[in-house]
Formats: structure tokens, C-alpha cells, sequence
């Protein structure tokens, strides 16, 4: 096994946001946990800001219409990347972030019918571009599989803390840049899953959000540590990003709780459904039991609409989620 030690010092300010950021996972944990409602926005809010960082211009409107299986009017390839997005989020459970093969797959399904070498390492030279300059230029590809292969087995090894050791996994991730494209988002969604590996918390944090809007510190605290050859910067930006996130979380008074019923509703109901198609999707046949245990919390708790309101009777009416 390869005894490869990225060049990076944790210095007390890494410490300090570390033990900052446990606490906040903490409470969170102790709380009653995220709702349904808002595990759904924060995963377009992921997916909006890690495709957005790339040039994506699809709002979270837009993506939410995609995830609901509707059809809008947007470039082919950016709802492309959309749709290869979403189905990557999807399997988050799947991966194993320790497994280079999952990697791999995971890149594949990314990028699936974006590139031709979705799934595989890259072949040629790359860099990497901030505003109008070259900030850095990646390995030559010849190195590329002993690089990963490298950093795979110090990933497998390694007892750093998660929160450090993901981040130094994403900065010499994105140095290697082992593919043709989708390394941004690739990167950052490694990151996310060897976060949610340490605490299932993770899975629900908009993070790839937080570091769009600051996206130029991204690409800044990324120059930083190329140029010291440490990723020490890199690290604390992250964990700034991470402790930034948790603490946009709303309270758990904000975030309204929800019967098993109406949980399995909101799970089914997808993009515009009448009652009839809820109640099938459901498997339910009493529509008074619908009524009262599933479609009428959904409506009080603000988590459903009507989309015809003003003719709550219609045999028009549909239903959908809130948008948040």
C-alpha cells in the first residue's frame, strides 16, 4: 500500500472549526432532524449550486420541474446535466467513497451522454480556468491512475477527522483533475459523501449551495494551497462553508412535523397529481381515510396546493408540493 501523506498542516484554526462545527452537528442531531420539505430544497439547492459553479443556467425552479418529471424549455445539455445530477444524488447511499471504482461509476452516470469518456480518466492535459486566466495546469494524464490510486489508499488509511480529511481528499482531487470535465462537480460531491459517511446529517446540507456563493473564495483558497503546496487554506474555506451551512439551517420549530401518512404522500406526490392518482400511487381505496389522515394535514401543514384554489371541488383539481 502506498505510503503517499498529502502536504498539509492543521494548524489550530483547522482544530478550532472543527470542534465548532461537531457541536453544531450536534445539536442539529438532537433536534428532530430536517423534514422532508426541506431535505427535497436543500438537494436541488446542491445540485443548482454545484452545476451553477460550472456555467449551468438553469434556476432551482427549473430543476425542481425536471425532478418532477415536467418538461421545460432549456438548453438540451444543461438539462442533460440536470437530469445526470439528480440520478447521482439519488444513489448517494450507493457509493462507497473509499472505492475508486465507485468513483468511477459515479463519474459515468455524471456525465453520462455529455462526454465520450464519461466513467473513465482522462487522456489529455487539462486545467483549470478562474475568471479569464489559467490558475492551474493538472498532472500530465500519463500520471493520473498512480495519482488516484495514491490518494485512494491514504483515503482508505488515514485517521485524520472526516471534516479535514474530505477536504484534503476534494483539494488534491481537483489538483490531479483525473477527468476531461466534471471534476468541479465531482469533487464536491465526494465531499459530501465522505461527509455523510462520518455523520448521515450530511446527506441533507446544501453545502455545493453555500460554495457557489462564494464561489470566487473557492477558486482563491484552491490557488492558495497549490501555491503554498499545502492544502491547509483549502481545508479552513471548506470548513467555513460546512460551519456556514449548518448554521442557514432553520430551527426545528420552523420546520413542521409531519405524520407517516403524510410523509408517504409527499414522497408519492409527483409534480401535478389528482386525487385519484395519489390515492393509486398510494394504494389507498377509502377516499374518506385519504381525505382526513393524508391529503388534508398535507394541505394544513402548507407542505401541498391546490392547483386550483379558488375551486377546491373541481374535477380539475390537482395537487402539488410547495415550492420552498
Amino acid at each position: 500500500m502506498s505510503q503517499y501523506n498529502p502536504p498539509c498542516t492543521v494548524t489550530v484554526e483547522i482544530l478550532s472549526q472543527v470542534a465548532t462545527i461537531a457541536e453544531a452537528v450536534g445539536r442539529l442531531q438532537n433536534a428532530s432532524g430536517i423534514g422532508l420539505r426541506l431535505r427535497r430544497a436543500n438537494r436541488i439547492r446542491s445540485i443548482h449550486g454545484s452545476l451553477a459553479i460550472e456555467g449551468n443556467t438553469l434556476t432551482e425552479i427549473q430543476m425542481t420541474a425536471i425532478l418532477d418529471g415536467q418538461r421545460i424549455v432549456a438548453p438540451p445539455r444543461e438539462i442533460q446535466e440536470v437530469r445526470n445530477a439528480i440520478k447521482v444524488y439519488d444513489q448517494l447511499a450507493k457509493w462507497q467513497p473509499s472505492k475508486e471504482q465507485d468513483l468511477l461509476s459515479a463519474h459515468g452516470l455524471l456525465m453520462s451522454g455529455l462526454i465520450d469518456s464519461a466513467g473513465h480518466y482522462r487522456s489529455g492535459g487539462v486545467g483549470v480556468i478562474g475568471g479569464n486566466e489559467v490558475i492551474h495546469i493538472a498532472p500530465p494524464a500519463s500520471r493520473v491512475p498512480y495519482l488516484m490510486q495514491d490518494l485512494f489508499s491514504w483515503l482508505q488509511k488515514t485517521d485524520l477527522h472526516p471534516l479535514v480529511a474530505s477536504s484534503i481528499y476534494h483539494y488534491e482531487f481537483e489538483f490531479i483533475h483525473p477527468f476531461e470535465d466534471g471534476n468541479g462537480r465531482m469533487g464536491r460531491f465526494w465531499q459530501t459523501l465522505l461527509l455523510r459517511q462520518w455523520n448521515s446529517l450530511f446527506e441533507d446540507l446544501p453545502i455545493e449551495s453555500m460554495v457557489y456563493a462564494r464561489q470566487s473564495d473557492y477558486y482563491e483558497a484552491l490557488n492558495q494551497s497549490t501555491s503554498q503546496a499545502d492544502s491547509a487554506p483549502f481545508i479552513s474555506y471548506m470548513l467555513q462553508v460546512i460551519l456556514s451551512t449548518l448554521e442557514s439551517l432553520p430551527t426545528p420549530q420552523d420546520s413542521p412535523q409531519v405524520t407517516p401518512q403524510v410523509k408517504k404522500l409527499l414522497n408519492a406526490l409527483k409534480g401535478e397529481m389528482s386525487r385519484s392518482e395519489l390515492m393509486d400511487a398510494l394504494r389507498l381505496s377509502d377516499a374518506k381515510s385519504f381525505r382526513s389522515r393524508y391529503l388534508l394535514p398535507a394541505l394544513e401543514a402548507n407542505l401541498i396546493e391546490m392547483t386550483l384554489p379558488d375551486k377546491p371541488n373541481s374535477r380539475l383539481q390537482k395537487y402539488r408540493l410547495v415550492a420552498v
